[in-house]
């Protein structure tokens, strides 16, 4: 069982993978959406959509294992 140190370190390192795809997922469906005479418009776009997605998972992830981290006290 790990300790409120590791897993608190282990949700801000959740927090901070999450971070740069906050910003990834969007501007990927923004070149999408504004280059739709090529291509590739759809597959950029289903990548987008799924660093959103997995952006969203990882925050929750991270700020659920911060929490138990902080307020368990089955240790």
């Amino acid at each position: 069982m790990a300790t409120n140190k590791e897993l608190l370190a282990k949700g801000v390192k959740y927090l901070f993978g999450a971070l740069p795809m906050m910003f990834i997922g969007p501007s990927l469906m923004y070149n999408a959406f504004m280059n739709k005479h090529t291509n590739w418009h759809y597959l950029i776009l289903v990548i987008g959509c799924a660093v959103c997605i997995t952006s969203v998972f990882l925050a929750f992830k991270g700020i659920k294992t911060m929490t138990d981290a902080l307020f368990n006290d089955k240790q």
